[in-house]
């Protein structure tokens, strides 16, 4: 079964800079969607982007005009560019991943069912 790998993360002082990476542990197989989706403790797990084909993009609030989603030229693997880090911005990051074709918009609420093991992000000076 495809499993996404996730990469990336770690400790930075606030006002710096991360990137993570996922891409399925199968190199083949291209999702319709790919994403991230992150936990802070006591919180629920909220959408941070999704990137669909041709590009199509969401973002949740609190990440608009900081974050960055992409995806290599073939789909994978797909890229969280984080910049202006905040110290909110701490949370464990998962990689979230679906075939079904749908709106980016509907990830809100609605994850897919593929789901990388998770990357910490300490925001911290």
């Amino acid at each position: 079964q495809v499993q996404l790998v996730e990469s990336g993360g770690g400790l930075v002082q606030p006002g710096g800079s991360l990137r993570l990476s996922c891409a399925p542990s199968i190199s083949r197989v291209r999702f319709h969607a790919m994403g991230w989706y992150r936990q802070a403790p006591g919180k629920e797990r909220v959408l941070v982007a999704v990137i669909g084909r041709g590009g199509v993009t969401t973002y949740g609030d609190a990440v608009k005009g900081r974050f960055t989603i992409s995806r290599g030229d073939r789909g994978n693997p797909a890229y969280l560019q984080m910049n202006n880090l905040k110290p909110e911005d701490t949370a464990v990051y998962y990689c979230n991943a679906d075939n079904r074709v749908r709106p980016t918009t509907s990830f809100a609420n609605n994850p897919g069912p593929y789901w990388g093991q998770g990357t910490q992000v300490t925001v911290s000076s």
